[in-house]
């Protein structure tokens, strides 16, 4: 008792539950034990992550690493309930960044903060980190979960990520080869992805769409879960290709959409005109601009609009390049070409 006989005050009375801490971790240990790789000597449960690097696959290894959230795709999440995609959003925006410079994603650590651990809805969350670990190649080797009240209210939390990837010092790509007569390979994207949605949310608001209502593209799922779906992950893809042709760029389509990033590689003096017949926009994609009202290049400069990632390659290589990733299970197209930029001129990337 305290001298005003009143009981101690805990860390339980101000919002925090070591306990369920605790529980959390030791559920979430098994889940991250199926992403271990052998270059992981310590993961979960300690201090920090210890990883070996792997001296026989690399002769001159350098580290790529990336840190990223999924941005207010999470508010979407809580008023759906939809929670098991957004972890796989999580290591897509991470991995495929790592991805843009060829490098192979090989170890991803997580953060969650809730005003108060939901150990059920956390659980479901690492579930989905771990099926994105899995499909990029990465261990999930560690991470945190924090229990912050009065800082998230309700059901409101944050989800960031870190991803190390490695490469050849030498077969780093970085867009530093690429010439005029180059062409612009461009892999489908699997939906909205994890940009944009403060636009998408407004989208709904001034709308009144019901995330309920069905979503009619024959899947035969709700509008809700269509936009939740998560962003793919193009790590086999991409490994299958710098492996087989001389990769010069790589783009992965983020913020700033598809006007953009493909242009953020490329070296001076240089532009890619891209030819919008030549791919196909997806459904919920094309949904949000009706909806909307949304002009065509307020499009393009936030959303991806089919097309999730870029790689500059020369003529002659394209027709490996295409087969490589069709047997990727991709669907790839040419989509532009690089061309001079030409005097007075100032976007790297025009949409034709």
């Amino acid at each position: 008792m305290t001298d005003t006989g009143e009981a101690p005050l805990r860390y339980r009375d101000a919002g925090v539950d070591l306990d369920r801490g605790r529980r959390l971790v030791d559920r979430i240990r098994p889940i991250a034990e199926r992403t271990r790789g052998p270059g992981v000597l310590a993961g979960i449960g300690g201090f920090a992550s210890v990883f070996a690097l792997p001296a026989d696959r690399y002769r001159n290894p350098v580290l790529v690493t990336a840190a990223d959230g999924v941005g207010t795709k999470l508010a979407l999440a809580v008023r759906t309930g939809i929670y098991d995609t957004v972890g796989i959003d999580l290591v897509a925006m991470c991995a495929n960044d790592v991805l843009a410079h060829g490098a192979e994603p090989a170890l991803f650590l997580d953060y969650l903060a809730m005003g108060r651990l939901d150990t059920a809805t956390a659980r479901t969350l690492i579930e989905g980190v771990a099926a994105g670990c899995e499909r990029a190649g990465a261990a999930l080797a560690g991470g945190e979960s924090a229990e912050m009240p009065g800082t998230y209210t309700g059901r409101n939390f944050d989800l960031a990520g870190f991803c190390l990837g490695l490469a050849e010092r030498d077969r780093i790509v970085d867009g530093a080869r690429i010439r005029p007569g180059d062409l612009a390979v461009g892999l489908a994207s699997s939906g909205l992805h994890s940009n944009g949605f403060s636009l998408v949310r407004k989208v709904l608001e001034v709308s009144g769409a019901s995330l309920e209502a069905p979503f009619d593209d024959g899947r035969g799922e709700s509008l809700g879960r269509r936009l939740m779906t998560p962003t793919r992950i193009y790590a086999r893809a991409v490994r299958a290709l710098v492996e087989a042709v001389p990769v010069r760029g790589l783009a992965h389509v983020t913020g700033g959409g598809l006007a953009a990033n493909p242009g953020r590689v490329l070296p001076d003096g240089l532009r890619v005109r891209l030819d919008r017949a030549r791919w196909t926009i997806p459904p919920i994609i094309r949904w949000v601009r009706e909806t909307g009202g949304i002009e065509e290049g307020e499009m393009f400069r936030t959303f991806n609009c089919g097309v999730g990632m870029v790689a500059y390659v020369s003529p002659e290589h394209a027709g490996e390049a295409l087969r490589v990733l069709r047997e990727a299970d991709e669907a790839p197209a040419v989509i532009g070409e690089v061309t001079r930029l030409g005097r007075g001129r100032r976007a790297r990337v025009a949409i034709d």
